[in-house]
């Protein structure tokens, strides 16, 4: 689409009830982000309350008939996926925004291919819209979906605002607080004029509907990553106020939501048993769990009562599946007829909306077995007679972009389309993490059964611990490297790489999970946009070098943090570049970022960034503590930054026990984050 289109979604695909809108840009440097945000209009183009207004601290709106759903990898980078059950959008909502915005200073100018595209419950894509002439502003709308004459509809907006989301919200009936001075909006499109609303005769953007007032936009930050210190209510109208009025400060506030959200504390409460061998009785046992025939049936079940117990998670999960946000009940062991033998699925979840009924069913595997590709067909084919709309396999593997985990026929002569998602047991103890330690639910009970959940799902005799286990081809290619037998095009080294991006995903969701922020793996927009054509490239690489490598990007860290695997020494490197701010002398420098990481281990290596070709000093921290002057370039180069990287040996065994490679990855990245970047929270200055 080009900007200032729009079209009909049902003109598009039958399947619009439920609809999937991502957006998604890329960036050289792999550090770029931005935050997504959806306000829900009424017909004077204004929020009804805070709570029409969605983003990263409030992210349902519209009784959950909106969902931000958080960040994915791409082949490029990220985009960040919203769900809408348009069909349950409250009556009094014309219009929807969707809109992203940067902070701190930075501009949509240093992203590169923003864009959005919108699917369908089935997860076809319908709409691609590149926007394009945003460089110099901190938030753009994207695109908006509005009502016209009871029928859904999409335009492609492409409008940006200097002034950020502070400024965008105001537009849109939302209170900000600023401590800060005040400054008019400042917009940037076709004559300065903001987003319009369409007139009743006219398809195209048009002036009919009145334009958004200029209300005053919030600049601090502080500890809210989009500069907004709290969005309320419409404000009523204004009373007349003294002249020149005494400046009263206003007190920093977090953004509201609809009510208040119950969280668990990290730490348990002290333990009334009399001593260590006193066992807390747990909803979901695991201790007589034999056999992964029973795994599975336990895991599943579990999983699916929470998920109708608890609408937050069964929300959360079904979400970017399709599914409308309604009434949700769950089964296990359905048998279902399928030509001589009928099929039990492992579970089928239905989700009912205004009489209409949504059904999914579920495949589940625990303690690694793989998903068994004429299963998932046989439920394809049923699911596609008997009118469901998905299946969803669960297992301990993680999904990659353009690398299926199971090869399924689809019949495109059907009328009726069948969707085939995954989801892996790390993400579904990411949610529950993310609900529970973080974002909040309901009320306490609910709190409670997630917080059993996640003990069951971390167990050791669960089975559902995730990807752990680098493949068959670990060894041979372990082997390979060391004796230099390993040559370009060897299938294994794809094999290894595929898993090794398997691996650096989990450890962004356990990870992001723990700490509640985001943590999402970097791809640099130079190495192409193609996964498979990425992924051939590294494993060459990885044949020639030895070497594996990623980078993931966590929120509020001043840098990347990298780690490199380097399959001929047997060592992990973990790391990361802190920029050196401008202003100071060299030697303050150096000692303030000796002193920042005082609590840092003594084997700490930094290395010290310098302009041009040449290279920095370097040494331990153990060293450099008595004499912070010795990381000084003898030469005066100017200081760019440091890299800081800690060393650990390598496991040598393919999966996850003691020895395993993937346990010490997770170590590694762990004891880095806690000991090192933990302690980086800003730029040194």
């Amino acid at each position: 689409m080009v900007k200032g289109a729009n079209v009909g979604l049902t003109t598009l695909s039958e399947d619009v009830g439920s609809v999937m809108v991502s957006l998604g840009w890329s960036s050289t440097t792999g550090e770029g982000d931005a935050d997504v945000s959806v306000l829900l209009l009424d017909g004077d183009g204004k929020v009804r309350s805070d709570v029409d207004f969605c983003f990263y601290n409030n992210p349902v709106a519209g009784n959950g008939s909106v969902q931000l759903l958080g960040k994915t990898p791409t082949a490029d980078g990220s985009e960040d996926r919203i769900s809408f059950d348009l069909d349950a959008v409250p009556q009094e909502i014309e219009k929807v925004v969707v809109a992203a915005s940067r902070y701190a200073g930075s501009r949509f100018g240093d992203l590169d291919d923003l864009r959005l595209t919108l699917a369908d419950s089935a997860g076809d894509g319908l709409v691609r819209f590149a926007v394009e002439g945003a460089d110099d502003v901190s938030a753009v709308i994207f695109g908006e979906l509005y009502r016209r004459s009871g029928e859904w509809k999409f335009r492609a907006v492409g409008q940006g605002y200097a002034s950020g989301l502070a400024g965008l919200a105001t537009d849109y009936g939302v209170d900000i607080d600023d401590d800060a001075e005040q400054e008019g909006p400042e917009r940037d499109g076709p004559e300065q004029e903001g987003p319009q609303q369409e007139g009743p005769e006219q398809e195209g953007p048009g002036k009919d509907g009145p334009e958004p007032p200029a209300r005053v936009p919030a600049q601090t930050r502080g500890s809210d990553p989009a500069g907004l210190a709290a969005p309320a209510a419409p404000r009523a109208a204004a009373e007349p106020e003294p002249a020149d009025p005494a400046p009263v400060p206003k007190p920093a506030r977090r953004p509201r939501t609809a009510k208040k959200k119950v969280t668990l504390p990290r730490t348990a409460k002290k333990s009334l048993a009399d001593n260590d061998t006193w066992r807390t009785a747990r909803l979901f046992p695991v201790s007589a769990l034999k056999s992964d025939r029973e795994r599975e049936t336990r895991a599943t079940s579990v999983v699916l009562s929470v998920m109708a117990q608890v609408p937050e998670f069964g929300r959360r999960l079904t979400a970017g599946f399709g599914a409308p946000a309604g009434r949700m009940e769950t089964f296990t062991e359905v048998t279902l007829p399928h030509g001589e033998s009928p099929r039990r699925p492992d579970g089928v979840v239905r989700v009912e909306r205004a009489g209409k009924l949504w059904t999914a069913l579920v495949e589940t595997k625990t303690n690694g077995n793989a998903l068994k590709p004429d299963q998932v067909q046989a439920y394809m084919d049923i699911a596609a007679r008997r009118g469901y709309e998905a299946v969803i396999t669960l297992s301990n593997d993680v999904a990659l972009e353009g690398s299926p985990l199971v090869d399924v026929r689809i019949d495109r002569r059907r009328k009726h389309k069948v969707a085939l998602w995954h989801l892996s047991w790390a993400e579904v103890v990411h949610q529950a993490q993310m609900l529970i330690r973080h974002e909040g639910v309901g009320n306490a009970a609910h709190a409670w059964l997630l917080q059993e959940l996640l003990q069951y799902l971390q167990h050791e005799n669960s089975g559902c611990h995730g990807f752990q286990n680098m493949g068959a081809a670990w060894v041979p290619v372990r082997r390979g490297i060391d004796d230099e037998t390993l040559c370009r095009g060897d299938a294994r080294a794809l094999e290894v790489i595929e898993n090794w991006e398997r691996l650096v995903r989990q450890v962004c969701l356990r990870l992001g999970g723990e700490l509640g922020q985001k943590v999402l793996p970097v791809q640099r927009a130079r190495r192409g946009s193609d996964p498979g054509v990425r992924r051939a490239e590294l494993a060459d690489h990885l044949c020639e070098q030895g070497r594996l490598s990623a980078e993931i990007r966590i929120e509020g860290t001043p840098g990347v943090l990298a780690i490199t695997a380097d399959l001929r020494t047997g060592k992990l490197r973990t790391s990361i570049e802190v920029p050196a701010a401008e202003p100071g002398y060299p030697l303050s420098r150096a000692k303030r970022l000796v002193r920042r990481l005082s609590e840092a281990p003594a084997d700490l290596h930094i290395e010290t960034l310098v302009g041009g070709e040449g290279a920095g000093p370097r040494g331990t921290l153990e060293r450099l503590r008595p004499e912070p002057a010795d990381i000084l370039p003898k030469d005066g180069a100017q200081i760019t930054g440091f890299r800081l990287s800690l060393f650990k040996g390598m496991g040598n065994g393919r999966g996850s026990a003691e020895t395993g490679f993937i346990r010490s990855v997770d170590e590694a990245v762990d004891r880095f984050h806690a000991q090192v970047v933990a302690h980086l929270e800003a730029p040194v200055p």
